[in-house]
């Protein structure tokens, strides 16, 4: 079933249109906070399709995700109470439990892990704010964690070029498929 290659298309088409940083941002901003698509489904194809403008783009999308981090902070700090039922609605429970504990236990780190890794950063940025989580780390934490993950993603496209296109064309089934996995198993084990 080929279903993650006509979608990389579709957001390579986006990537070459003329407001795509723009929606890079709104992308970026609110996957740290509250909606579900990951930053690199853009990223990746609007780096593929102009390799000298990848840095600039990891650059938005790191800004624009920190940002999103903080205000998923201040919902948890803040308003906590207002989106609970929509974390236990949409499964998210369990995750959340966990992620406080792990803030409980290891703080800065499980910033740095969330913010790196396929598992959904806005639980980790809302857990932090609910738990009380000292700012300056969590935001040092943030900028590390994802601004290695973005330009890693960037400065991959941007040393590979157009040589990178093929690759990501050829196995993107793969790839897109081994992150439904990665998610999945990251759901159960947060569960």
């Amino acid at each position: 079933m080929k279903l993650f290659g006509p979608l990389y298309d579709r957001c390579l088409s986006w990537a070459q249109h003329r407001h795509a940083q723009y929606y890079l941002a709104a992308v970026s901003f609110t996957e740290s906070s509250f909606f579900v698509v990951p930053p690199d489904f853009m990223l990746i194809p609007m780096a593929v399709a102009k390799p000298a403008k990848a840095w600039f783009y990891a650059h938005i999308t790191l800004v624009m995700s920190i940002l999103g981090g903080l205000f998923g902070y201040a919902i948890g700090m803040f308003g906590f109470e207002l989106v609970k039922p929509h974390i236990i609605e949409f499964g998210y429970e369990p995750a959340y439990t966990l992620a406080q504990e792990w803030f409980r236990q290891w703080g800065f780190w499980a910033i740095l892990l969330a913010g790196f890794s396929p598992i959904p950063y806005k639980i980790f940025t809302i857990a932090s704010g609910a738990v009380g989580m000292p700012f300056l780390p969590f935001l040092f934490g943030s900028i590390i964690s994802r601004g290695a993950r973005f330009y890693l993603v960037a400065g991959s496209i941007y040393y590979l070029g157009k040589k990178v296109e093929p690759l990501i064309r050829e196995y993107i089934e793969y790839l897109g498929w081994l992150f439904v996995v990665i998610a999945i198993v990251a759901y159960f084990i947060l569960r």
